[in-house]
């Protein structure tokens, strides 16, 4: 057996892996490229051809881990993609979103390089379009948790909760030679145990071998009561500054766990009455869809729905869907939060929403998730002094807050509560979604605490298993 490792390698975003056993090619997960450095792998053809995979197993419905199937399908993939309902129905939104940004982008840098006569570095056309996505929707096929699928000459797949978001995944491979069947597990993203809505990550006791996400490998989170006392303050701290509060947010988890947080806030009386605007309409359909699927969150969260007091609704809560409707935002007199995409301030709405807070030292800008190297968001919590939004360059005058609590993502203690599941060390722990410092920060963790042989792959590296 062989895994090769096409993404997510000492960076974070295009997750991609793919197995090579009993005769056939399975691939896990066909994530994009976010950060600015690696852009260009987006562009290049699938280091496998697409006609040699038999099976692309989902474990979720980010955009770095869904966001490429699209144009692999148009290359020439015609077989299954495997993922749970609900990450059916966020891919759905998720990669029809992610075209139609595709084309107007690509409208947009066709217009500009021709006014301004030069060339980028990528071609003035999109990536993938919506009838991409619309064909690569169809090839999915639904999967439950904890039921055996078979994928053909003696391999077995099993999907078990990951925790992370609505439907996420980490998935056991069985590969059956003879006597003997090996067990490789694929973690995608794991989530932490004090998640407001998500179950807690499915354990597991047993592998050969493992590749798991390293995100966060070299630090730990603050806990949910910090969290939730940690964003009242800077609520209020604004709101005494007259001061708008402005948060990147990613539209799939860290939306609805915000909102969860807000409602607890406003009936508990913790911040004032103000208008919490949701403006992104993916979001709102990403909402729309946590709502259909209740049966997975935690007991805590399906208790909640049962006493009325349902976390996607409270008072001053108010969703934008319109262009227009956003722009009105800006001339709001009173502090508000606003909430927008995209996460790590790459695109959408929320460069809109930093022109007009960034420079005015009464706002904040929160950031509630990872920023990756390269993107604005990075270069905005890092402290550059000027940061350039829609070609024009603006001073950072307002107050940047960090609450690393909300990540979907597992800490360095979560991860290693995961591992320690396992009844006997696997062959080989590959960490993979994670920068370098971070893999290899856990990488010697790992080793120390408790002696696994572990590797921090590079990309396109081979392994054999």
């Amino acid at each position: 057996m062989q895994l090769q490792f096409l993404g997510a390698n000492r960076q974070v975003t295009g997750s991609r892996y793919v197995l090579r056993a009993a005769d056939r090619t399975i691939m896990i997960d066909c994530g994009m490229f976010q950060e600015r450095e690696h852009l260009s792998r987006n562009w290049d053809p699938s280091p496998v051809p697409p006609g040699e995979v038999d099976a692309l197993l989902l474990t979720h419905a980010h955009l770095d881990h869904c966001g490429l199937i699209p144009r692999f399908v148009a290359e020439g993939y015609s077989g299954p993609i495997l993922a749970t309902p609900a990450t059916i129905d966020l891919a759905t939104i998720v990669l029809e979103d992610s075209a139609q940004i595709h084309v107007e982008d690509a409208s947009y840098k066709k217009r500009r390089h021709e006014r301004e006569k030069r060339k980028g570095p990528h071609p003035e056309i999109p990536l993938y379009t919506p009838a991409d996505a619309q064909a690569a929707l169809k090839l999915f096929q639904p999967v439950e948790y904890d039921t055996p699928i078979s994928l053909g000459h003696g391999i077995e797949a099993r999907y078990h909760d990951a925790g992370h978001i609505l439907g996420s995944a980490l998935i056991e491979l069985f590969v059956s030679d003879g006597p003997r069947t090996s067990r490789i597990v694929f973690s995608g993203d794991l989530g932490h145990d004090d998640h407001p809505l998500m179950r807690d990550p499915h354990p597991i006791n047993r592998a050969d071998c493992i590749t798991m996400e390293s995100t966060y490998g070299d630090r730990d989170h603050h806990r949910a009561p910090d969290v939730m006392n940690e964003l009242a303050k800077i609520v209020n701290d604004t709101v005494e500054r007259k001061g708008n509060v402005v948060i990147p947010t990613f539209a799939i988890d860290r939306a609805q766990e915000l909102m969860y947080l807000f409602s607890e806030l406003v009936r508990d009386e913790k911040i004032p009455r103000l208008t919490v605007f949701i403006d992104s309409p993916m979001a709102i359909d990403a909402t729309n869809i946590y709502q259909k699927h209740p049966h997975l969150f935690n007991e805590e969260a399906r208790a909640l729905f049962e006493q009325g007091r349902h976390p996607f609704q409270f008072p001053g809560l108010h969703f934008v869907k319109s262009a227009d409707e956003s722009k009105a935002i800006n001339a709001i007199r009173g502090s508000c939060v606003i909430l927008a995409g995209s996460g790590m301030c790459t695109g959408g709405r929320i460069k809109h929403h930093l022109r007009n807070n960034i420079i005015h030292d009464e706002s904040t800008v929160l950031f509630v998730g990872y920023q990756a190297r390269g993107t604005l968001g990075r270069r905005i919590v890092q402290g550059d002094p000027t940061v350039r939004i829609h070609g024009r360059e603006y001073n950072v005058n307002a107050k940047i807050r960090e609450l690393h609590g909300l990540s979907a993502h597992a800490d360095r203690t979560g991860l290693m509560s995961w591992l320690r599941h396992f009844k006997e060390p696997p062959d080989k722990l590959f960490l993979t979604h994670g920068e370098e410092e971070a893999a290899m920060s856990l990488k010697k963790h790992v080793e120390e605490q408790l002696g696994w042989r572990v590797d921090v792959p590079e990309y396109e590296a081979r392994a054999d298993i």
